[in-house]
């Protein structure tokens, strides 16, 4: 069973918004700005981050990735 196949939308958009920061982060530490890649190969390090999130939650349980995010589960 797919565990990120119940979480609201508002958990989406907030795994999508920590992938971004997490993006960001990666891009510096390369030295580089995100003015110097294109659209696509900025979603591109977006999507690799937020691979590495759903990662994350299947291993170490959704609620730990949730209090990473710092979300509740009943707010």
């Amino acid at each position: 069973m797919n565990p990120l196949a119940r979480i609201p939308q508002r958990y989406h958009s907030a795994l999508r918004e920590k992938a971004i920061k997490r993006a960001q982060t990666r891009i510096i530490l390369a030295g580089r700005t995100p003015q110097d890649f294109t659209s696509e190969d900025l979603e591109i390090v977006v999507q690799e981050e937020e691979d590495k999130i759903k990662t994350e939650i299947k291993e170490k349980g959704l609620l730990a990735i949730l209090a990473l995010l710092g979300l509740s589960w009943f707010g």
